[in-house]
């Protein structure tokens, strides 16, 4: 028997506005949960490499801290209360998606990166490669990092306030593609800071907005978050897990095919 759909409780023009508000300024809220870090280690703002591991895991993990508080709040100031998240023990079915979006995200990782190859073009890097630079180490926090505190607090935020607060006004399909687009869109402007061209700066956005497509319909078809932060942490895990093989082989100086996949995992997204 066919489910019925949910009944549309806001107009589509709202709708976007708030998701896209609530998108913005959980990306905004990381310039202010990440000025202790700075306070800390003024090396953080004049070189970022030189600092102390534990002062660019501190300033990474407040960044994300700021996810967390953007989406509490927003759940208190609405009502909604912590019932709202989607968060429950996977069953064999919530595995299951797990498994085939840790496929789909990897499959779509090599596809880009083949194209990016086969058509020469330019990728602006992650702001994050400024705190990592070519320390190994630094890359084996980041793993950590991702499975602890990113996915969760981004998943939460983007997948279930942002995506589901779109289901107000649209079709789940619908709401995927939308938040997807606000996520990237709201990622141009941090990877143009470190680009030399529009098409380099396109590239990684793309790649950006193409990992939310899959994580969001990962939410959009289980209803449980920890779904998509399973997959979300695997796949940035095996990205970084590139780059240390990177750095440690010295690959940004092989062949063009190893090169490249360098270049993306540099650029890739969190």
């Amino acid at each position: 028997m066919a489910t019925p759909s949910r009944r549309r409780t806001d107009g589509p023009i709202r709708s976007i506005l708030v998701a896209a508000g609530l998108a913005i300024v959980g990306l905004g809220s990381q310039q202010v949960t990440t000025i202790p870090a700075f306070l800390l280690d003024s090396q953080l703002i004049y070189e970022p490499t030189e600092a102390s591991i534990g002062s660019r895991a501190l300033l990474l993990i407040l960044g994300f801290v700021g996810f967390v508080l953007v989406g509490g709040l927003y759940l208190a100031v609405t009502d909604r209360g912590w019932s709202y998240v989607d968060l429950r023990t996977p069953t064999r079915r919530d595995w299951g998606y797990v498994l085939a979006g840790i496929v789909g995200s990897l499959a779509f990782y090599v596809l880009i990166s083949v194209l990016v190859q086969f058509l020469s073009l330019p990728t602006a890097d992650n702001s994050v490669t400024t705190y990592i630079g070519d320390d190994q180490t630094m890359v084996l926090v980041m793993i950590v990092i991702v499975f602890v505190f990113n996915a969760p607090t981004e998943e939460f935020l983007y997948r279930n306030i942002v995506q589901k607060r779109l289901y107000d006004a649209f079709s789940r399909p619908q709401a995927v593609v939308i938040a997807s687009a606000i996520f990237g869109l709201i990622h141009f402007p941090v990877y143009a800071v470190l680009s030399e061209s529009l098409l380099a700066t396109a590239v990684p956005v793309a790649v950006v907005f193409g990992g939310a497509m899959i994580f969001g319909y990962l939410y959009a078809k289980t209803d449980n978050l920890f779904v998509p932060i399973a997959a979300h942490a695997a796949f940035n895990a095996v990205q970084f897990g590139l780059l240390y093989i990177a750095l440690e082989y010295d690959l940004e100086t092989a062949d063009p095919s190893t090169s490249m996949l360098v270049e993306l995992a540099s650029a890739a997204p969190l």
